[in-house]
């Protein structure tokens, strides 16, 4: 049974495929072959396209090619959160390798000696990995190459010089703008400034890719500022992993729909999230884009003491949300996967000092997963407000449940695992989303049909991203093609065991080489990888 990526019913047909194409569908039982697959039983979709996910690095490793592939995932969309390595002079590639490696970790082939252009990296992702990339450009790489972690608005010369390097990074083939506004330096930057950078991405047709302002409590100033962003430049814009009350979230984004604004977002579904243990617990007050800066001030007693009174309002409730994912210190390494609070007890120490230990023993790189907070809104955005960040929450997990599920049916929404693969113990995202929304949200749920999980999870995404040969099954598009069971797809990564490999995806076909049969890589998967770096048009 295909189904297409075009949300119409499922129908029963062959799919040849040949030279990295599509060839034909329909009744191919006489037509000449050198391999053929018996798919009955099996559903044949177009490789899901992964709109936000922290591979940069982590695509060369094949267990993350594997955790992606066993979910049918065959494109990764990089660049996300405004930080990624390109383009970078040394001392750049320096601060967001260093900034950034919870999330991203080191690029395996990136030595730091050199510059690296959009063009240097994208050749290395391009035949050298079994998964199609796309890439976004990082606004914070390019506005701290240009200003380097200073904490204001551009001049003249310096709004100039990043508009001229994104207009260089769009004509070497990135996909879009990304930000991350709750990350520095992007956090300094105003809606003057972006509405500045995205106006040659709506030129070129490319959408403006934020982690916004504010989620939860705060999306309302968060979409605010993406309509104001979206009015003055022209430009498309995407949220990244949306997530918050659903009756808040989907008013504001249908409003803007209303108002004019050409406006999509991805999520997952998970009620957790995972990011940098800085960002989740330091204070907007503290100079975060200032490695030297911050660790002298987390090091300083007066500081130390401000820190325990903002951490103690907070009624200590902190520490039991914060399960530690990434530890890069061999001292401190047994509390990947325990909870801050229980490590803490542990190392027989109060969690905030704890934590300041943390900090400073891995240089800002320990990463965690997270849960939000079950407090009304109005007192989480009070809350969020006076710490300086937004990563207050505004309802329990089960509450959270239903407004992932009445997101995930939005008709603006399309997948993203904003997978992160660093750590011996990370959130499961980046190992079953995929997997998950089949197996859950299709079969067991209804919350999509298949025909519209093929949409969803593929078709909506190439549109919007401009990756007009993919995302369909079609005659004459890119043979990007997965057979899974319906039966049985689905996840097995739990916050327990997060790096349990998905189940059901039999057969993945990049650029029409079969990288992935009956569960397993490929040797053309290992050997002479098929991956292309996938331009927009």
């Amino acid at each position: 049974m295909v189904l297409d990526g075009t949300a119409a019913p499922a129908f029963r047909a062959d799919v040849g495929l040949s030279g990295g194409q599509i060839t034909a569908v329909g009744a191919l039982a006489d037509a000449p072959r050198a391999t053929e697959i018996d798919a009955a039983g099996r559903y044949i979709l177009p490789g899901f396209i992964d709109a936000h996910v922290h591979g940069d690095a982590a695509v060369f490793d094949e267990d993350t090619q594997r955790a992606a592939l066993r979910q049918g995932i065959t494109t990764l969309l990089l660049g996300q959160d405004g930080l990624s390595f390109a383009p970078a002079s040394p001392a750049t590639l320096d601060y967001v390798t260093r900034y950034f490696a919870p999330v991203n970790g080191p690029h395996p082939a990136l030595d730091g000696s050199q510059p690296v252009s959009v063009a240097d990296l994208l050749a290395g992702y391009d035949r050298h990995v079994p998964l199609n990339t796309g890439y976004l450009l990082p606004h914070g790489t390019i506005r701290y190459e240009v200003m380097g972690p200073a904490r204001r608005a551009p001049s003249d010369d310096e709004l100039g010089r990043m508009r001229t390097m994104t207009e260089r990074g769009l004509e070497e083939g990135a996909a879009g703008l990304s930000t991350g506004l709750e990350y520095a330096p992007g956090s300094y930057a105003t809606v003057a400034e972006l509405a500045a950078l995205c106006a040659p991405v709506a030129a070129a047709g490319l959408p403006y890719v934020t982690h916004m302002r504010g989620y939860e409590a705060s999306a309302a100033h968060g979409m605010a500022e993406v309509v104001q962003i979206a009015r003055r430049s022209g430009v498309a814009a995407h949220v990244s992993h949306y997530h918050g009350p659903a009756g808040q979230l989907t008013a504001l984004l249908d409003d803007a729909l209303r108002a004019g604004a050409d406006l999509t977002f991805d999520s997952y579904p998970y009620v957790r999230g995972s990011t940098t243990l800085a960002m989740v617990t330091l204070p907007g007050w503290l100079p975060a884009a200032d490695f030297t800066a911050t660790l002298d001030a987390l090091t300083d007693p007066g500081t130390a003491r401000r820190l325990d009174d903002e951490w103690s309002a907070g009624g200590g409730e902190l520490w039991d949300r914060i399960t530690l994912s990434h530890v890069p210190a061999d001292e401190l390494r047994w509390a990947e996967g325990m909870r801050l609070s229980e490590a803490a007890r542990r190392a027989d120490l109060d969690p905030a000092a704890f934590c300041r230990a943390l900090l400073v023993t891995t240089r800002l790189e320990t990463g965690c997963v997270f849960g939000y907070r079950a407090v009304p809104s109005s007192a989480a955005a009070a809350r969020a407000e006076k710490e300086g960040h937004t990563k207050a929450a505004t309802h329990p997990e089960m509450v959270a449940d239903q407004s992932m599920r009445t997101l995930l049916r939005h008709p603006s929404q399309m997948a993203g695992s904003d997978g992160i693969y660093r750590g011996g113990h990370p959130h499961p995202r980046g190992y079953g989303a995929f997997a998950r929304l089949l197996g859950r949200h299709v079969r067991e749920l209804g919350d999509w049909t298949w025909e519209q999980a093929a949409v969803h999870m593929a078709g909506h995404t190439a549109r919007r991203f401009g990756l007009r040969d993919r995302g369909l099954v079609r005659r004459g598009l890119a043979a990007d093609i997965v057979v899974l069971d319906p039966a049985t797809v689905g996840d097995r990564a739990t916050y327990e065991s997060p790096r349990e490999p998905a189940v059901g995806v039999e057969h993945v076909f990049v650029n029409g080489i079969q990288v992935l049969s009956g569960g397993a890589l490929t040797q053309a998967a290992r050997g002479t990888p098929p991956g292309r770096v996938l331009r927009p048009g």
